[in-house]
């Protein structure tokens, strides 16, 4: 029986409740102009009577009546849900795709922001700061990916002087380009994994290959603009060196708008753990415990837990105290995380980079803290000091969390994206159970974005309880209409390496047999293949959508085949 889940009276409840569904007012910006200049951060007054109830950093605190939700999906809903509980009205940004999605209605009004493509839409700073104008937003939540990375459009914000919730610009260039952050954490005293200190010059990737043999196969190629396993790949022999700069340099092209890699030496038997820390503007930083995200999938993480298997006491204590440290050297303020690979044999751990804004996974952070980050990132950027000391931090951290990704992709098919419409969703329930989701019964997964469409989150009171719980609320998750990766989740949880929690970053690649027995080396496709197949789907999809748009009948007088097109799906995976 888990014990009982104690809060201290300074520490939030980790589980923003349930927003109701509201009918958002709707504009458009999307042909709007950026130029002109609009004061809305107001100091002073109250949201609804409210009044901080944390100590402020001198004079009178930023009290933001509207906020701006920069995202979509459920990382919007999630923003949502805790300005709601804080008295803040929201604004949700949509793009064409989105016009009828969930976080749209969560939120009290509505801005569209452009086309679907997200280089058309969410991606365009001009939009966003226009739809803060228009809907007289004082601030701006980024939530993750998209913009929250992007200097530019914090500094964006200040000149529209509309406050963006997050950390400085300065603190953001000098951690989100990856070679400098390497640099930076270097310099502050914090280990670093060897390689390259600036991105490969263009033209000189011959010059990188020579680089490459002289630091020693493995080698990683990463994005220097941007993480979440985009632009990364691992080289294991000189041979497979120049495909695989030309696929990480494109990738992070498309993902981030820089093209830019650099190498890293590979490290032994990794795990991939991270530090979640939290700063205010009169200089304290504190770190909240750490992740483990080891369970990864071509880099991008599956399922995550805290704290780790392989952290003792003293390790945790160093890696945090090194995590403050490389915050506090580039003057960092709000919610931001440290990753480190930590050596399998050595347990010697290596800065990666710093994510400067809120990670996917920190619900299992909230469950262990009984903190609410995304209201601390409010109160912080309103002015508020952390009342808290790091003795209060670690005497409150307490059991064990389990987060999973719900992706709408089939593992059965190289994990190929699933979208359409949701015909039914039933999320698990019961204690300690919390579900983070950006789609309901009847929503449109569109194919424009990344395919997770939720996080499933359990705590207990220790980890063979989590594992335990997590699994249960696997079986009780039903989404009908497209596939998604339930069955993969709950095939990893029975893995006997995870389940002693003796893992690695390798751990889903080499169990690939046991987790997709169903795909032998028939059903195994190329990267050419699948190439092929994407881009087959997409061009179907296309024209699908333009049919139904002009009302107007296929070439051959009838209706597409949903059959038909599943057919040549088939047809093209078995390479007919």
């Amino acid at each position: 029986m888990d014990r009982a889940f104690r809060r201290r009276e300074k520490f939030l409840d980790p589980t923003p409740g349930r927003s109701k569904r509201r009918g958002a007012a709707s504009s458009d910006v999307s042909g709007a102009s950026g130029s002109t200049a609009c004061a809305h951060a107001r100091s002073g007054g109250s949201v609804g009577g409210r009044a901080l109830r944390c100590a402020s950093l001198g004079g009178t605190p930023l009290q933001f009546r509207k906020i701006l939700i920069a995202n979509r999906g459920e990382i919007a809903v999630r923003v949502a849900r805790t300005c709601r509980e804080m008295g803040i009205s929201t604004v949700a940004i949509y793009s064409d795709a989105d016009r009828a999605a969930l976080h749209v209605r969560t939120c009290d009004e509505a801005v569209r922001v452009g086309p679907p493509p997200s280089r058309e839409s969410y991606l365009v700073i001009e939009n966003v700061i226009a739809a803060a104008r228009t809907s007289r937003a004082d601030a701006i939540h980024p939530g993750y990916g998209f913009l929250s990375e992007n200097p530019g459009f914090a500094r964006a914000c200040a000149e529209a002087k509309i406050a963006f919730i997050g950390p400085p610009p300065e603190a953001m260039e000098e951690m989100g380009e990856k070679t400098r952050a390497r640099r930076k954490a270097s310099e502050a005293g914090v280990p670093i994994v060897p390689g390259m200190k600036e991105p490969i010059p263009e033209g000189q990737e011959a010059a990188a290959k020579e680089y490459a043999q002289r630091v020693g196969y493995p080698i990683m190629i990463k994005a220097a603009a941007g993480g979440g396993g985009k632009g990364m790949r691992l080289v294991e022999s000189p041979k497979d060196f120049d495909a695989a700069l030309t696929t990480a340099q494109r990738e992070a092209l498309s993902a981030f708008g820089d093209g830019r890699v650099y190498l890293e030496k590979a490290i032994s038997r990794p795990r991939h753990v991270e530090i979640q820390i939290f700063a205010d503007r009169s200089g304290t930083c504190l770190w909240l415990g750490e992740r483990e995200c080891s369970v990864q999938r071509r880099h991008q993480k599956v399922i995550e837990e805290t704290p780790s298997a392989v952290v003792t006491p003293q390790l945790r204590a160093q890696m945090g105290e090194v995590a403050c440290k490389a915050a506090l050297a580039v003057g960092y303020v709000g919610a931001g995380t440290c990753e480190f690979l930590v050596d399998g044999n050595t347990r010697s751990f290596y800065f990666l980079e710093m994510n400067t804004r809120l990670q996917v996974e920190h619900p299992i952070t909230e469950w262990c803290t009984g903190l609410d980050l995304v209201r601390w990132q409010i109160e912080v950027a309103q002015g508020a000091r952390l009342p808290w000391s790091q003795e209060d931090v670690l005497r409150n951290l307490r059991g064990h969390a389990i987060e999973a990704r719900l992706y709408a992709e089939d593992p059965a098919r190289n994990f190929m994206p699933s979208p359409g419409t949701i015909g039914e969703l039933r999320l698990s329930a019961g204690p300690f159970v919390r579900n983070d989701c950006g789609v309901e019964s009847g929503s449109e997964v569109p194919r424009y974005y990344d395919p997770m469409i939720g996080k499933l989150a359990v705590w207990a009171g220790s980890r063979e309880a989590a594992v335990a719980r997590r699994k249960r609320a696997l079986s009780e998750t039903v989404v009908k209409g497209i596939t998604t990766n339930t069955g993969y989740l709950r095939r990893i949880l029975d893995l006997e390496e995870f389940r002693r929690g003796d893992y690695d970053t390798g751990l889903l690649a080499n169990a690939k047999d046991r987790l997709l027995p169903a795909v032998g080396k028939e059903g195994e496709l190329t990267p050419d293949q699948e190439l092929a197949i994407s881009a087959a789907a997409i061009f179907q999809l296309e024209r699908d959508e333009r049919v139904a748009l002009q009302g107007a009948p296929s070439t051959n007088g009838s209706a597409t085949s949903a059959w038909a097109t599943a057919g040549r799906m088939e047809a093209l995976r078995r390479g007919r």
